[in-house]
């Protein structure tokens, strides 16, 4: 099996990698809790790679799983509502919870509870590092080979590892349409809403609203721009107040 790679430079992931290594040689507990799609299942994987995975959710499997092993990790820890059933007694139990604050019963059956950051929490170094490497897997994947150059200003961190590979997904596949690909899509939307008695007025702005907001943004002066697109300077303020651009 191809070892689970965790990218981070982050000083608070690397004590958290510290305090689990160490977990390793002792009969004691520990619970990762974070936001969702912050790479804890990755990271636990990496540290524990021939270990089975016990989902939280299946109640009467993991019951049978803690009374024949010794050491078992466990994802979707949040799902369980009887904590205190479980016997964690001489058993080396890791497990992966998306909550936030640790509960009572989570304190009484974990020696140790770890918080796992969010991207926005990881540093700019981090984020780099993860642009850079899910560019390269994308690009694979997607059998591109467009050059697209992000920052962490250029990605959606909202929602953590999934916002940002779906902003990377977008970046490059907006990169990579050619113009026949355009009218392609624009094709296709309309022949399926095309419809009314004024539908050309109601299109225009698939053209027009990004052509201009594309425009400011390259030449930064309205005056520029209008003289670019062989309209005067009233018309080209009209335009931009009835799209509402900023």
């Amino acid at each position: 099996m191809k070892p689970i790679q965790f990218l981070s430079n982050s000083a608070q992931i690397d004590n958290i990698i510290k305090g689990l290594t160490l977990s390793k040689s002792l009969f004691v507990s520990a619970i990762l809790i974070g936001e969702r799609h912050t790479g804890k299942k990755t990271l636990i994987k990496s540290l524990f790679p021939n270990q089975k995975f016990i989902d939280g959710k299946d109640f009467d499997t993991l019951s049978r799983v803690l009374e024949e092993s010794e050491e078992v990790i466990i994802y979707n820890f949040e799902a369980i509502s009887n904590i205190d059933a479980l016997n964690f007694e001489s058993k080396r139990v890791i497990a992966i919870a998306d909550i936030v604050k640790p509960t009572p019963a989570i304190e009484r059956k974990f020696a140790f509870i770890y918080k796992m950051p969010s991207l926005k929490d990881r540093g700019e170094d981090d984020i780099e590092m993860l642009i850079d490497y899910f560019i390269k897997d994308i690009k694979k994947n997607l059998m591109i080979d467009n050059s697209v150059t992000l920052s962490s200003r250029d990605v959606d961190l909202n929602e953590n590892i999934k916002s940002l590979k779906s902003s990377i997904y977008r970046k490059l596949i907006l990169n990579s349409l050619t113009r026949d690909d355009i009218e392609n899509i624009l094709f296709e939307y309309l022949y399926k809403s095309i419809n009314g008695n004024n539908a050309y007025r109601e299109n225009l702005s698939l053209f027009e609203k990004p052509l201009i907001k594309a425009g400011l943004k390259k030449f930064k002066s309205q005056l520029r721009l209008s003289s670019v697109l062989g309209i005067n300077r009233s018309t080209l303020r009209k335009k931009i107040y009835e799209y509402s651009i900023n």
